[in-house]
């Protein structure tokens, strides 16, 4: 298992700070691993509402988390929606900060509970799959094989680890299966596995899209809301990535609906029948591939405030509009060792008086375009440090 450096270190700030932590993120990205390095397991203070001994525990919770002291590890505790109120009440008696824990796959009912029941008392971190800076921070320097086989197999520990390709698809598939039959109906989600798996490989195929509804809903037999509802769900529990247009008043029509992404590009190569890179290089969608996995580095490394994209009904468009500060950061993402300046990128700088254009290429080489336009290799993504 590769260590999350970062991810700790995000953690255990929180917790010197805030009296609870959630670390909210799908199934098998590895949140009870890194819950393990702060408490262990073992200790009578940990609970994993999945494992029966430790759910019978907390048949009483009141009772059996009073008598507690220190931290307190709660896993999957979307299970058990009524502790939040609790949990708002033993935070209330203490001033003492990092007194718990908890880890839920992203749902719905978890953000709503932890929204609603512990607002201003928690702080939330989101834990997805492996990243690029982890995958390097293991190896000490950058690695071209390391990051196409992130690309290829996704983040997802035990994806990204397998042995092999094969064993690694057989992972995704049997993931995709269970999180469409067994994750959501424990979510409270009311939609029939069969529509939702094939809502699901049909998307697939508008990874890196603008989104509209009436071509997959007509597809499907469904009406539009329907389908809006299938990627909400989706999108809420942390598969899908709806990144909204940024649209102010520039005298040009701007498009007003979201581009859509996979977060996982393992989850989308398995639902795009592609085995091995030989088959993703030729893939009619490679390029839309490779555009959403350094789209989500990027976002996940530079961790802006704002992330918006921006395209106008004329043709001009950005792939991502970085807010942080004060600051407007614009990126291109292009599959190509030497990408060029495009009249889009030029109508991007003026329009949207972006402090700085980088264009996120595969290649070797950081050089610039143009005063304002730089070519970043995914390696100078990566902190110096």
């Amino acid at each position: 298992m590769l260590k999350r450096v970062a991810l700790e270190n995000s953690i255990r700030v929180a917790l010197g700070r805030s009296r609870g932590v959630v670390l909210s993120g799908p199934r098998q990205s590895g949140k009870s691993t890194l819950a393990q390095q702060f408490l262990s397991r073992e200790s009578p203070n940990y609970f994993d509402l999945e494992y029966p001994p430790h759910a019978q525990r907390l048949l009483e919770p009141a009772q059996t988390l009073q008598q507690l002291s220190g931290l307190v590890v709660i896993d999957e505790v979307q299970l058990k929606p009524g502790l939040f109120p609790l949990l708002r009440s033993l935070m209330d008696r203490s001033n003492a900060p990092g007194q718990y824990l908890l880890l839920g796959s992203a749902s719905p009912a978890l953000l709503r509970q932890a929204g609603e029941s512990l607002l201003g008392r928690v702080e939330t971190i989101e834990v997805g799959g492996f990243d690029l800076r982890e995958i390097t921070s293991e190896r000490g320097c950058f690695s071209d094989a390391a990051a196409t086989r992130l690309w290829l197999r996704g983040g997802f520990p035990r994806s990204y680890l397998a042995a092999s390709d094969e064993d690694s698809l057989v992972w995704r598939n049997n993931a995709i299966s269970d999180h469409v039959r067994v994750d959501l109906p424990q979510f409270g989600v009311n939609i029939a596995a069969p529509a939702m798996q094939r809502f699901w490989t049909m998307l697939a195929h508008y990874h890196g899209q603008i989104w509209s509804a009436a071509r997959p809903a007509q597809s499907m037999g469904a009406s539009e809301p329907t389908v809006r509802r299938y990627l909400d769900t989706l999108t809420q529990t942390l598969m899908i990535r709806q990144l909204q247009p940024w649209h102010e008043n520039l005298g040009k029509r701007q498009v007003k609906a979201p581009k859509i992404y996979f977060r996982d590009t393992g989850l989308l190569h398995a639902l795009m029948g592609v085995k091995t890179l030989a088959e993703l290089v030729t893939h009619p969608h490679c390029g839309a591939s490779w555009e959403g996995f350094a789209l989500e580095q990027v976002l996940r490394i530079a961790k802006p405030d704002e992330a918006f994209f921006w395209a106008t009904h004329q043709g001009a468009e950005l792939d991502l509009l970085m807010l942080k500060g004060q600051q407007r950061v614009g990126v291109e993402f292009k599959r190509a060792d030497a990408p060029k300046i495009t009249p889009s990128m030029r109508i991007a700088l003026h329009d949207l008086k972006l402090d700085a254009l980088y264009v996120v290429h595969p290649g070797p080489h950081r050089y610039r375009i143009s005063d304002a336009i730089e070519a970043v290799p995914l390696w100078a993504l990566l902190p110096t440090h």
